[in-house]
């Protein structure tokens, strides 16, 4: 399953919820990890039984603090919120008044805050209006033309990523046997490409799931002899994470 895909094509109120409903599947997924719960199964949570939407709903809680903890701290390239913006969001979301931002601040006065305040809400509407128009662009264009989605995970958002579906089916074609389904031929030099490989990698582990070091190295020992580069490519641009002793390994979210 592509956590990536699901999260960028989830609609704002499944964003803010955390999850999604795949009815072909009957399945609710948390749409920051990928974990899955399947409708009509019973999950046990702190000796507790729950049906499968509260049971995720208890997932995202619990794993990830709250959905807005994880949206706020996502990188500036996704969020588009300045330092000072970000900081002020999470104020206002504590339910703090101007005087008391002042206070925690030590400094600045209240005019200043009802200013941040002002400028996100002009933005708020931009955003609406901006997601119309990219909405009804979406329906005027064909899939060849359309880009792919950026991993969460990626350390740097640049025009490396300016990829459409076209392009990334040809270079898998190019670089991949079988069309994609056998042994990478070669790693590409050009970032660009390098990057459509990375990602198609990555899609041979599985959300949310830990690997070991050695299990990690089967996997990228059936694509390439040479499977310790790819486990640095990975980690260098963020498609797996790895504790510090390299003792386990994850899909990076």
């Amino acid at each position: 399953m592509d956590i990536d895909k699901l999260f960028w094509d989830a609609t704002i109120d499944e964003i803010k919820q955390g999850y999604i409903y795949i009815s072909r599947s009957e399945k609710y997924v948390c749409l920051i990890c990928g974990e899955e719960f399947e409708k009509g199964i019973i999950y046990p949570q702190n000796e507790v039984l729950f049906e499968a939407e509260r049971a995720v709903k208890n997932h995202i809680k619990k794993k990830h603090s709250s959905v807005f903890e994880y949206l706020i701290n996502m990188n500036k390239k996704y969020t588009g919120l300045t330092d000072i913006q970000n900081e002020m969001i999470k104020y206002f979301y504590e339910g703090l008044s101007d005087r008391q931002i002042v206070e925690k601040n030590g400094g600045g006065s209240t005019s200043t805050i009802r200013n941040h305040r002002f400028r996100l809400k002009e933005k708020e509407k931009q955003a609406r209006v901006f997601l119309a128009i990219m909405g009804l662009l979406e329906n005027n264009q064909g899939k060849d033309e359309s880009l792919i989605n950026i991993h969460k995970g990626a350390t740097m958002v640049d025009e490396r990523y300016a990829i459409t579906e076209k392009e990334r089916e040809s270079i898998i074609n190019r670089y991949f046997e079988k069309e994609g389904n056998g042994k990478l031929i070669s790693l590409p030099r050009k970032e660009k490409r390098k990057i459509i490989v990375l990602s198609h990698i990555s899609k041979k582990f599985i959300s949310n799931k830990k690997y070991t070091e050695k299990e990690v190295n089967n996997i990228l020992k059936k694509i390439q002899d040479d499977y310790v580069v790819l486990r640095r490519y990975l980690i260098e641009y963020g498609f797996l994470n790895r504790t510090k002793d390299c003792s386990s390994y994850w899909v990076k979210n």
